[in-house]
C-alpha cells in the first residue's frame, strides 16, 4: 500500500525506486498470461473478523511439499538483553543451560557468532547443545549490494552457490532453522531472494525466520518451512528505546488488530528483569506487569517464540510462572476474539488441545476490570494469573460463573491470563 493521504485514502502502488539499495526494476516483469496474487480486505460488523481471519492464507496453494517435519517450539536468546557480546562461547553454554531447565526446543545463536564464537567452534558448541536436549538456530545477514549492515556472517545467503554451500554445513551439525536480517524491500528482486531462501532452505531441511523484513502475506501456507517474520517494531526496540519501552501496553493492543491478525509474527516477548538489560543497573525500564509479560505469551502468535527470559528470572520468578511458561503452547488449534478495542485493551482466547488460554492485556494508566465473556467455559474452573498490588504476578483459582462471565482485575498497564489445564 501507498502512504495514506490526509483524507486516509490508500492506494495500491510498486514499490519505491530507492529501495533494495536502488538495485531492481521498481515495476514487475512476468509473461503473459500474467498470474497475480490475491488482495485481501477483511470487513466485519465488529473486530471478531478481524482478529480470527485466515484470509491471507486462504487464496494460496503450498509452492512444494515439506522436506521433513518441521517442528516448532520456544527458544532463549541471548541477544535480546545481553546484546552483541554475549555472542561468545561461554553466554552460549548459558543460555543452552537455560533452554535445557525451561524444556524448550531451541536456542537462538544470534549475529556476530562467526567472529565471536567462529565458526572452528561452532560443532562443539552444536554438541553441546543437542546433548541437553536443545537444538541451534542460527542468525545470518541477508547482504548483498543493497545491504551494508556489518553484522555477520555475511554474504552467506544472497547467492545460490555461498547458500548451499552453507545449508549443507548447517544440515551436516544438525541446525534446525535460520533467521534471515536486513532485507532491502519489496521489489520483484527481493522477493524472489525470499523465495530461493526458503526453497534452498527446504531441500537442506531448515526451518526460516524473517527479519527487518516484509509483511508475510499466505507464506506459512505456501512455504512450509516458512515459521514467522518479524515485519514490525518488535521487543528489541523495548531496548533501544525507552519512548518504546513506555509504550509497550499500547502496542500489545494494536498488534493482535493488525500484523499479528495477517501472519505469525516474531515480537520476541516476556520480560521478566525490571529494566531491558543484562541487570538491573542500567537499561530502559519496564513499565508493565509480571503478568502482562506472561500473556504476551498467548496474545503474539507464532509457532516459533523467542522468549526474552534471562537465567537470573529462574530464582527471581515463582515456580508457577516458570511452570506456565515451560508449557505455554506456541501451535494453536483455535482462535476466538473475546472483546477489546486498538490502542485500549485486548483479549484473546486461543486452544491448544482441550485446554484453552485466554490473555488479555490493557493500556490504562490506571487499574482495569474487565468482565469477559466465556460461555464456552461456564461453570468451569480455570486458573488464573494475576496482577498483585506488588505488580509482580500471582496465581489463582476462579469458576466461570453459570452465564460464562469471569471478571478480571488488572493494575495499570497490566495483564492477565486465564487458563485450563
Amino acid at each position: 500500500l501507498s502512504e495514506g493521504t490526509a483524507e486516509g485514502l490508500y492506494t495500491v502502488e510498486f514499490p519505491m525506486k530507492g529501495e533494495n539499495g536502488g538495485i531492481g526494476d521498481a515495476t514487475v516483469t512476468a509473461a503473459l498470461p500474467l498470474l497475480t496474487s490475491w488482495k485481501t480486505l477483511t470487513v466485519g460488523e465488529t473486530l471478531k473478523p478481524i482478529v480470527e481471519t485466515t484470509s491471507a492464507c486462504n487464496g494460496v496453494e503450498p509452492q512444494y511439499e515439506p522436506s521433513q517435519h518441521f517442528a516448532p517450539g520456544r527458544s532463549t536468546w541471548s541477544w535480546i538483553l545481553w546484546q552483541d557480546a554475549s555472542c561468545n562461547y561461554k553466554d552460549q553454554q548459558t543460555f543452552i543451560d537455560l533452554a535445557a531447565v525451561m524444556g524448550y526446543e531451541y536456542i537462538l545463536v544470534d549475529a556476530l557468532w562467526d567472529k565471536q564464537i567462529g565458526y572452528e567452534n561452532m560443532p562443539s558448541l552444536i554438541a553441546y547443545a543437542q546433548q541437553k536436549g536443545v537444538d541451534v538456530l542460527l542468525w545470518y545477514n541477508s547482504n548483498g549490494a543493497w545491504n551494508d549492515a556489518p553484522q555477520g556472517p555475511k554474504h552467506r545467503m544472497d547467492t545460490a552457490p555461498a547458500r548451499r554451500k552453507e545449508m549443507e554445513w548447517m544440515k551436516k551439525l544438525g541446525v534446525k532453522g535460520i533467521k534471515v536480517d536486513f532485507f532491502g524491500g519489496d521489489k520483484q528482486t527481493t522477493m524472489k531472494l525470499y523465495e530461493d531462501i526458503l526453497t534452498d532452505a527446504n531441500h537442506y531441511g531448515l526451518f526460516v525466520n524473517f527479519h527487518g523484513t516484509t509483511l508475510p502475506r499466505g507464506w506459512e501456507r505456501m512455504y512450509p518451512n516458512h515459521f514467522t517474520s518479524e515485519a514490525t517494531l518488535a521487543s528489541e526496540n523495548l531496548v533501544f528505546s525507552q519512548d518504546f519501552a513506555d509504550k509497550e501496553a499500547l502496542v500489545s493492543t494494536i498488534l493482535p488488530f493488525t500484523r499479528n491478525a495477517v501472519a505469525a509474527m516474531d515480537f520476541g516477548p516476556v520480560f521478566f528483569n525490571r529494566r531491558f538489560s543484562k541487570n538491573d543497573s542500567y537499561g530502559n525500564y519496564r513499565r508493565t506487569t509480571d503478568a502482562f509479560q506472561v500473556a504476551t505469551a498467548v496474545l503474539y502468535q507464532s509457532p516459533l517464540q523467542h522468549f526474552g527470559i534471562t537465567p537470573n528470572n529462574l530464582d527471581e520468578q515463582p515456580d508457577y510462572v516458570l511452570d506456565f511458561m515451560k508449557k505455554v503452547p506456541v501451535v494453536w488449534d483455535e482462535t476466538r476474539f473475546v472483546d477489546g478495542y486498538p490502542g485500549k485493551f485486548c483479549v484473546i482466547a486461543r486452544r491448544a488441545g482441550d485446554n484453552w488460554y485466554i490473555a488479555a492485556t490493557h493500556a490504562d494508566h490506571q487499574p482495569k476490570e474487565l468482565k469477559l465473556s466465556l460461555p464456552w467455559l461456564a461453570g468451569k474452573q480455570v486458573k488464573i494469573l494475576y496482577d498483585k498490588d506488588d505488580r509482580t504476578a500471582g496465581l489463582r483459582e476462579s469458576t466461570v460463573d453459570k452465564k460464562g462471565n469471569l471478571t478480571l482485575r488488572m493494575q495499570s498497564l497490566g495483564g492477565a491470563v486465564v487458563y485450563t489445564d
